[in-house]
């Protein structure tokens, strides 16, 4: 998720389009916090780790 949230904030600021810079920021805020509940052991979608 954190990936394509960063592929996401490229593609939006090379062509200037505001919705996929607005989609990328956050995914990739949704995934680190997904990514340090689950390095935290907290389960995550009934799973243990997130990667």
């Amino acid at each position: 998720m954190v990936v394509l949230g960063i592929i996401l904030l490229v593609v939006g600021f090379v062509t200037s389009i505001s919705v996929l810079w607005t989609i990328g920021i956050v995914l990739v805020a949704i995934g680190a916090i997904l990514w340090v509940l689950g390095a935290l052991g907290h389960a995550v979608g009934g799973r243990r780790h997130y990667w």
